[in-house]
Parts: C-alpha cells; structure tokens; sequence
C-alpha cells in the first residue's frame, strides 16, 4: 500500500467477512422482531437542526457540549449529525403529523455519530437500532417495549444477561427526590469528583452511575427514590414490574439506575451482562447491551404538547461481538462451465435457481479445472458441470433439494461423471 493512501478516519471501521454476516444478522432479526410486534419502520435523516439535539438532549449534557459532530452549512444554519435516534424521532412526530397514529409503536435503525475516545465496542460512527411507543401512557406500553428487548436478545442467542429496571417517578416525586440528593451531596462537595461537582446543582442524579471511587462511597448511602414516590408513581412501577413477571421477562431491581435529563418519567432501564458471563467477558467496561426509558416530557422541549413516550436503543457492534462470528450461508448449487460455449445456458440455469429462492454460483472464468477446485472449496449441496448434452453432478442428485431437481431436468438431461 502507498504512503499517500488515505487511511481510515479515527473511531470508523470497515466491516466485513465474518463481522459483517454477524452485524447483518442482529439487524435482520431486528426487524423480524419488530414485524412480530407491529412496530413500523421509519427512516431518519442523518442531520438535524442542531437545535433538535442541543434542546431535547441537554446544552450542559456531554453529548451536546462534546460530542457532537456539527457544523454550518451553506446557508448558514447549524446542522448536526445525529448523536442519537430519539430526539430526530420526536421532531418528526411534531412536524409530520403522526399524532394521527398515536399511539405510534415505531423502529429504525442505522448510523449514529458522536466525537468519543473510540474503545472497544465503541466507535465514533456506529450503528443502533432503536424502538419506540409514543402516545401511550400506560404501564403495558413499558411491558410490550421491554418484551420485544427480551424477545430480541434471546432470538440473537445472547444469554447471560439480565434486566435492570429502576424508577425515576413522576415530575412531583423525581423533584423532590432531586432535592434531596443537591442536599445529600452537597455536604461533601469538595470530596467529590470534578465531574460529580459540575453536575452537583444541574444534574445530581448523574452521580448516582458515576464510576468515579471518590463518588461511589457517598452513593451508597444516598436517599433512594422509593422515599418520595407518589402513590400514582408507585403504582405505575409495580404495574409495569409484574407485567413483566406474566410475561415471562426475568428482571432485578437496580436503585442506581437513572436517566438525568428532567423530562425521563418512570420506567428507567438497561439490559446487563451478568457477573463472570461470557458476555461481559466480550463486552468489558462496556457494559450495558441495550437501555432506554420513558420520557414523558420531551416533547415539551421541543415545542409540542404533552405527550407521554418509552423508547429503547441498542448497539448493533456491541450485539454482533455477543453473537460471535457469522460464516456466509452455505451455498446451495455451485456451477462450472466447461468453456464460454456453454456460458448462456448455464447463466440462464443459475438465473432460474436463484429465482426460486435458493443460492448459486457460477464459476466461468480460469482455466476447468481452477474452476472445478474453486467450486469444491465451497462446499455446496450440489456441484454441476455444464456441458453440451446437458450436465453431470458431482453430488448425489438423490441429496438435492427436489426443486433444484427440477430445474436441472428441465434443463437438459443429466450424464454419469467421466
């Protein structure tokens, strides 16, 4: 490779081979799931209004501060590329009418973009797929999303991995719990970290995840949101907590948990890799398989009327790492031709294989018997030599599929190998 080839940006990858099958996989099972639950497709723009993100993320958030990929275009508005699905999803639901549908049960997938130290699992354009209900309040709207998670995970084959759910309240209780927590750590301030001293007044229930030691110790015995639930907020949580006992969704309970922006309600949760599991091992400090909660407010931010919403997103790298490699799908025909004077009837067989739904290959180029070696190293169901008087089989014909068969007698008819 030359010096002056212009390599890779930093934090993007080229997927292919073995990866690729795997990341195709978790996103044709996505959308088989979604079929199965009615969720319907929608597709995104890439870039937004900066605005869009800047106030249904946060201004002071990391993401908005930080990470965003932004810019000015030629007409001088400020776009950003999206740094997430949920907020573009939003301003769609306002702008295009689709409260008409509400409640609208809705999933996308595709690029995302956020300037980040990459690591593993972690890039700075990657790949979610993401699931939302909007318009519907109702704790069943928590249950069938967190459902479909489960359903999802365990049709990708991943085990190992459990549901932590937690509760944020309803805006009276998360209030006075956030109260509580300003006053709580506010009285040991200057033992905190920096970043657990920025967020102190703006985002308190930030420190409650915070990873960071000198935090951690003040956490434990902080004031828990069960202490200012409402007897709505509490009776919302315990709907949604044995709707998922009936349905079947193993769950524990995780008091850390949260979501600090002001508009999350409620239902806060995130799908863990359990302690000493082989998906921990392949996911390390990168631990959390899919998460999401419910975000009553958000649609004030940006300008709409109030309008309750539960979504959940997932990163397609980090669900192809726990899927593992994926080989390509085993071929069903393979065909050689002898020379280019048998080229047309051979395409127009391969053509007619692959128009009922089954894998071929033609192989036309080299010298026979490169052809015939390349053919072998496939492994296919049924191996076929094309010749003037029709063809010969290096499988068993009584192995291949009957309508494979068909097809090939149609053709012309079939001779012993020679």
């Amino acid at each position: 490779m030359s010096r002056n080839t212009p390599q890779a940006i930093r934090g993007t990858q080229d997927i292919f081979g073995a990866e690729a099958e795997a990341f195709a996989f978790v996103v044709e099972t996505f959308e088989r799931v979604r079929k199965l639950y009615r969720f319907r497709r929608a597709e995104m723009p890439v870039f937004e209004k900066t605005e869009v993100f800047a106030r249904s993320i946060g201004e002071t958030t990391d993401i908005v501060s930080k990470e965003m990929y932004s810019f000015e275009d030629r007409g001088g508005d400020s776009l950003t590329l999206r740094p997430e699905f949920t907020a573009g999803i939003a301003r769609a639901f306002l702008t295009n009418g689709w409260q008409q549908h509400a409640p609208l049960k809705l999933a996308t997938h595709g690029p995302l973009f956020r300037y980040e130290r990459p690591q593993k699992g972690r890039y700075r354009q990657f790949h979610q797929i993401d699931a939302e209900i909007i318009g519907a309040g109702e704790p069943q709207a928590d249950v069938e999303l967190l459902a479909m998670a489960d359903q999802l995970l365990r049709e990708l084959g991943i085990t190992g991995v459990t549901l932590h759910l937690n509760t944020l309240g309803d805006g009276d209780s998360r209030e006075a719990w956030r109260a509580a927590l300003v006053e709580h750590f506010r009285a040991v301030k200057d033992e905190l970290s920096e970043d657990s001293q920025e967020r102190l007044e703006k985002n308190p229930l930030r420190i409650l995840d915070s990873k960071d030691r000198r935090d951690q110790r003040f956490v434990a015995d902080a004031p828990k949101i069960d202490q200012f639930l409402s007897d709505d907020a509490r009776a919302f949580f315990d709907a949604v907590t044995s709707g998922l006992d009936a349905a079947g969704v193993k769950w524990t309970r995780a008091e850390s948990l949260v979501r600090g922006l002001d508009y999350y309600r409620h239902t806060a949760f995130e799908f863990v890799p359990d302690e000493g599991s082989d998906a921990a091992a392949k996911l390390g400090s990168q631990s959390t398989v899919l998460g999401g909660g419910r975000y009553d407010g958000l649609m004030e931010s940006l300008g709409g009327p109030v309008t309750p919403a539960v979504g959940w997103a997932a990163g397609i790298e980090r669900l192809a790492m726990l899927v593992g490699e994926k080989g390509e799908e085993p071929v069903e025909a393979m065909l050689v031709v002898e020379d280019e004077t048998y080229l047309a009837s051979a395409t127009r067989l391969v053509r007619e294989i692959r128009g009922e739904g089954y894998t071929a290959e033609l192989f036309a180029t080299g010298s026979p018997r490169k052809r015939f070696d390349k053919a072998v190293k496939q492994n296919p169901q049924a191996l076929l030599v094309v010749k003037p008087d029709g063809y010969w089989g290096a499988t068993d014909e009584g192995a291949l599929n009957p309508a494979i068969g068909k097809l090939l007698r149609s053709f012309g008819p079939s001779s012993p190998r020679t």
